[in-house]
């Protein structure tokens, strides 16, 4: 199974880049995972709602341009589906025999264009609260490794 994540900026705090380092180690034996890191825009924290749209619209197109035309996009969105870990393992077995790539897409800080929105096939929440994009990252390969766990009955899952 070809998955890819789309993220909006690069990990910075090597403790990030570490967990993130080892959840991509364990997923190498269940697929192959690509991470794709787009270019973030400077958004300060006044910025005009016009220009937030601004920002967003052209981290979007840069994301879009990461995605392929066959894939099956999932948006990371707080007003998204929220599932347990085992019906997400159940989701990605049902991803898995469509035998399209599977595309995580992870905004910036100001989240999603409209058009990335248009484009993503499904929604994903991990929770009702807000996270920092390098946290969804994580938290995303950690929720993958358990699924894929999950399936093959192997003993992480508790």
């Amino acid at each position: 199974m070809k998955i890819r994540i789309c993220c909006v900026g690069k990990l910075k705090e090597a403790f990030f880049t570490d967990a993130c380092a080892e959840f991509q180690k364990r997923l190498s034996r269940f697929c192959e995972l690509e991470i794709v890191e787009v270019p973030d825009e400077k958004a300060p924290e006044s910025l005009h709602p016009a220009d937030e749209a601004i920002v967003k619209e052209k981290e979007g197109r840069r994301i879009l341009k990461a995605i392929g035309p066959k894939d099956f996009v999932v948006a990371l969105a707080i007003d998204g589906s929220q599932m347990t870990s085992e019906a997400f393992a159940a989701y990605l077995a049902e991803r898995e025999t469509e035998a399209r790539p599977l595309t995580f897409v992870i905004g910036g800080s100001l989240g999603l264009s409209d058009e990335v929105y248009a484009r993503a096939n499904a929604r994903l929440s991990f929770s009702k609260m807000t996270f920092p994009h390098r946290i969804a990252r994580l938290l995303l390969l950690e929720q993958l490794y358990r699924g894929f766990k999950i399936r093959a009955h192997e003993a992480y899952h508790k």
